[in-house]
This record gives C-alpha cells, structure tokens and sequence, in this order.
C-alpha cells in the first residue's frame, strides 16, 4: 500500500470518526434528523477507508451511494430541518422523521441507478450545497447575536471549505490530483467535512446554550426566565 492510500484511508477515518461521535452527540439530545445525518456520513467514510484500503467495488459502491444521499439531500434538507429545531423552534414528529429519509434514500437511488439526470445533476449538487451554505450563513449571524464569535468564526471557516469542495467537485480537477499524496481532492474533502461535523455541532451547542439561558427562544421573541 502507498503513501497516499494511507493518507485518503486516515483521512476517512477521520471523517467517520468526527460523524460518529458528533452525531452520537446530538442523538443524546434527541436530534434525530440531525444526528442520524452525521451517522450516514459516517457510514460513507467508514466504506471509503475499505476502498481506499483494497479497492473493494462494493465498499466504493455504498460510499458513493451515502455521498450522493448527502450532498443532495442529508446535509442540504435533512440536517438544515434538524439545525431548525435549534433556530426555529422545529420539531417534526418521528413520522416525518422517518418520511425524510425514506424519500431521500428512494430519490437518490434514482439518481446513482439511472442516466437520466447526469447532465443536470453535478449542478444541482451545487444549488443544494449552496442552499444549505446560505442556511449556515444565517445560523453565523444568529451565533454573532449572542456573542458567540469563536463558534461562529469556526462555522464560517466550514461554510466556506465545504462550499468551495461542492464547487469543484465535479468541476475542476486539482493539478496532479491523481499522483499527490496530500493535495489531493478526496483528501480536502474528507478532512473538510470531518471539521464541518465539530463545527456545526459546537455551534449548535453554543445556540442552544444561549436559549436555555433565556437569551434566545425564537428568531424574534427575546424572553428571560
């Protein structure tokens, strides 16, 4: 095994890591959306390591398919209605818990079995992610209003990585991108969205905190205890 199979099979393993165990984190606070989302990212990394480590078609097929399932839907739809329940006091029912990811899961399995939306659909990955930057724009904003600086600052520093990763994913090739060991896309994507997990999750924190306290409870209405 090569250098660079090292570094992309470290690199996933960092990005299961940081899913499994945020995403743990906001289970315990009975996120669902939120938290199963963070889990399927981790079950996409955890089938890139056995990829990445032996080349196993159907290891590379399940990543593929949970990354599809993430960039066009889990992360843009599924975690934005699970960040709501921080910022806009949304909390679904299990019911529609479960409709979310059962009509993703069959969507995307359209997407990754069939031709028909090849030519559209690197750019309507494009489109969601930038949905969901815009969403994380405003859920900095909201972090400003409590003075949370730090937390917002390490979101923004997600936003952006994560944005500028769904931009050239299917758009631009990096120079030397199949021999670097480091410079390497999957690399910066991996270790991209391994930090985006702690970012959102301890800004999540740091908004709810400030509801508990009385700070925030809406997006309009301050009240105290």
């Amino acid at each position: 095994m090569d250098l660079r199979s090292i570094v992309l099979m470290l690199s996933s393993a960092l990005l299961a890591l940081s899913s499994f165990f945020y995403g743990w984190k906001v289970v315990k606070k009975r996120n669902y959306l939120l938290g199963i989302e963070m889990w399927v990212v981790g079950v996409s990394a955890t089938n890139a390591i056995g990829f990445f480590a032996t080349g196993n078609a159907v290891s590379y097929e399940v990543a593929h398919f949970f990354d599809a399932f993430s960039r066009g839907f889990g992360m843009p739809i599924i975690a934005v209605a699970g960040l709501m329940a921080i910022t806009h006091n949304y909390k679904p029912s299990g019911r529609v818990d479960v409709l979310l990811f059962v009509a993703a899961t069959a969507i995307t399995l359209v997407f990754v079995t069939t031709h028909f939306f090849d030519g559209v659909l690197a750019y309507y990955n494009v489109v969601m992610w930038t949905l969901f930057s815009l969403y994380l724009a405003y859920f900095i904003k909201r972090l400003l209003g409590i003075g949370a600086g730090f937390q917002a600052t390490a979101l923004l520093v997600g936003l952006v990585t994560s944005q500028a990763i769904a931009c050239i994913y299917d758009f631009y090739k990096i120079p030397g991108d199949e021999t670097n060991v480091v410079f390497n896309f999957y690399t910066l994507a991996l270790c991209s969205w391994a930090y985006l997990m702690a970012a959102i999750y301890y800004a999540y924190c740091a908004l709810e905190r400030a509801q508990n306290r009385g700070i925030v409870v809406s997006r309009h209405v301050p009240v105290s205890n």
